[in-house]
């Protein structure tokens, strides 16, 4: 399975950290915005191959801009 994070598109929240910092982080750059632990970046996006997705799914749900994908 892939997580994907459409970085560009997030507002910095921080639910996604909140539910599921496993995988999530906020940035410690200025912008603030959602990091995905170990990732690679795939033009804008992030993603990150993971066997079990456990509280990905939660963020997912709770994210007010959706910007986060399982695939």
């Amino acid at each position: 399975m892939k997580i994907i994070l459409e970085r560009p598109k997030c507002i910095g929240c921080g639910s996604c950290v909140a539910v599921c910092p496993k995988f999530f982080e906020l940035a410690s750059d200025d912008d603030g915005l959602a990091d995905l632990k170990g990732s690679t970046q795939n033009g804008e996006n992030f993603e990150l191959e993971v066997a079990e997705v456990d509280c990905v799914k939660e963020a997912v749900d709770i994210c007010p801009v959706q910007v986060i994908k399982i695939v």
